[in-house]
């Protein structure tokens, strides 16, 4: 119930509401029916208030009086619109707070636990306020936040496992339902309603992740992780058994990595789940990837290409032979880009074959092969094969070795235009990457074209975005000079539903375009280093990502917060 059990059942014996006796007895009781040392509620007060010997109110009304505190009754209290938006769901649900007032300097908070300094001190630091406390029953908490956020409502776990009842929540394959039993059923519906939720706040991965004492459950969003309710912790082996029945994977097999999918159907959407298993110290860790194919649908400009870019992208991936090459960490949205632009050169009279692992989205009119290992087919031995079917364009999911590499030279060598990704930190790396895998500088300075690097930040949501000047300190660092925010459209969003209160909605590319011409070839070809081959690229016009960064934050696109945690200081 709170972080000192032992001060607050002192306190409760002091104010004479609870006696050793009573104490003891719950002591006993707490012991002899075997509690997991694990589960969250298997404490001396939990057990207390499940025998109805003490109430949450009683809790509150004491650690109340202790801190010289009001007792605040949230069923009397109605939240201000402006409190919600600045505590937005997140917030509240993680830390069990919930906001009553706000203005510019101070956050009027209901809080469960006044002893829980560590939690104050986070949500001040987040906030950039002052927090003022009010004790509130934890359950009255709880309630409120189910009651007045949009994002909890289809979150109330713990009354879901107590139903007997309901339908699913969409159309998701569940594997074999004959003698699906009574206990089953509320498992069926949480995994459900935990995937129709990560749909509806348009989440791109759902995490679930065993923990010592907790089974945590978090939602990807524009490239942050966010928690939302936790099931309890005992179900977690059902839950882990009812995903692998349902992506068709072993459930037997509790001790190696696993893969596999789920399909779903939601309206005319049809959006696959790659799911992957991990077994961990505290049980099996699942991470559902959400491919939606209507992402595919992308134009160029929804990538985040100003008019410039788009047109050098275009004339590159229009090249006859050659090597393009997308380069960044992953989940940089590299795979993205190479679809789209599959999807913008996709025509009847060209024949493109692709080979992957896995093949994440299925697109009309392409021959996508999947790389199985097991049996021989790697991405060597596919693009071997693939070059007998006489493609104009290929797609190589990734060049990991120096036979891949080899292969993939030779077939730009030979007439076919080669489209693949690589993992460096910049566009003009990717030609020193590909010399130490083992390919020679003639060979990399003949065949390729140009190199694209990117990083991807999150868009200030449109419906709420309002002009905003940005701290001095992150211009500064940015390197973003005075003349260039004269006519600059800063811009940062307030928070609303369509965003989750986050001021984000969607997310952007920032790219980095190196296209080799012939005085690049020359210097590949003779093994310059790659600080001569970078500033020669800057020289002849090539942006960094940081610059393009800052063209997005002049025209209100994105934050300079996002640009700055996104890349780093270009090199002179």
């Amino acid at each position: 119930m709170t972080s000192d059990d032992e001060f607050v059942l002192q306190l409760l014996i002091d104010r004479g509401i609870l006696d050793s006796e009573t104490i003891t007895a719950a002591r006993d009781a707490l012991a002899e029916g075997g509690s997991d040392d694990n589960d969250a509620n298997s404490t001396i007060i939990a057990q207390l208030i499940a025998d109805h010997k003490l109430t949450q109110m009683q809790v509150a009304e004491v650690l109340a009086a202790e801190f010289n505190m009001d007792v605040v009754a949230l069923h009397d209290v109605r939240a201000s619109a402006q409190a919600l938006d600045v505590v937005n769901f997140d917030l509240a649900n993680r830390y069990k707070v919930f906001p009553l007032e706000v203005d510019d300097n101070e956050v009027e908070l209901a809080v469960h636990d006044p002893l829980d300094m560590d939690t104050i001190d986070s949500l001040s630091h987040v906030l950039k306020r002052t927090i003022v406390s009010r004790v509130a029953p934890l359950e009255e908490i709880e309630k409120a936040i189910h009651q007045y956020y949009e994002g909890a409502k289809v979150e109330n776990v713990h009354e879901m496992f107590s139903q007997d009842d309901g339908e699913p929540l969409m159309d998701l394959p569940t594997g074999d339902e004959a003698g699906v039993n009574e206990e089953e059923a509320p498992i069926i519906r949480y995994v459900h309603m935990v995937i129709s939720e990560a749909l509806r706040r348009r989440a791109s991965d759902i995490h679930m992740e065993p923990l010592e004492k907790r089974f945590r459950v978090r939602y990807r969003i524009d490239g942050v992780l966010h928690e939302v309710e936790n099931p309890p912790k005992r179900l977690q082996p059902s839950i882990v058994s009812r995903i692998k029945l349902m992506s068709n994977v072993s459930i037997a097999e509790k001790r190696v990595p696993q893969d596999g999918r789920i399909n779903i159907t939601v309206g005319p959407k049809v959006i696959d789940l790659r799911v992957s298993t991990l077994p961990t110290a505290f049980g099996e860790s699942i991470v559902m990837r959400i491919l939606d194919k209507e992402g595919l649908n992308l134009g160029l400009p929804q990538l985040g290409f100003f008019s410039d870019d788009q047109a050098s992208f275009e004339r590159v991936i229009a090249m006859p032979d050659g090597i393009f090459l997308v380069t960044g960490p992953t989940g940089s949205g590299k795979s993205t880009t190479l679809y789209s632009a599959l999807n913008c050169i996709n025509h009847p009279d060209r024949k493109i074959i692709t080979v992957e692992d896995p093949v994440e989205y299925e697109m009309v009119g392409i021959n996508q092969v999947q790389v199985r290992r097991e049996v021989g087919m790697t991405f060597s031995a596919a693009l071997r094969s693939m070059l007998r079917q006489a493609p104009n364009i290929i797609m190589v999911g990734e060049i990991r070795d120096k036979e891949t590499a080899e292969i993939a030279v030779n077939a730009s060598l030979t007439g076919h235009m080669v489209f693949s990704t690589l993992h460096t930190n910049d566009a003009p790396s990717a030609v020193s990457r590909l010399i130490d895998i083992g390919i020679k500088p003639f060979l990399v300075s003949a065949s390729v074209r140009a190199v694209l690097a990117q990083r991807l930040v999150r868009r200030t949501c449109p419906n709420c975005k309002a002009p905003d000047t940005p701290d001095e300190r992150h211009l500064n660092s940015l390197g973003i000079r005075a003349d260039q925010t004269l006519d600059a459209t800063f811009m940062r969003g307030k928070g609303c539903d369509k965003c989750n209160s986050t001021g984000f909605r969607g997310r952007v590319g920032i790219f980095e375009i190196f296209s080799v011409n012939e005085e690049l070839q020359t210097m590949i070809y003779e093994e310059a280093s790659l600080v001569s081959l970078r500033n020669k690229a800057r020289e002849m016009g090539m942006r960094s990502m940081r610059e393009d960064g800052i063209r997005k934050i002049i025209a209100g696109v994105t934050t300079a917060e996002e640009v700055l945690h996104a890349t780093v200081a270009d090199s002179e």
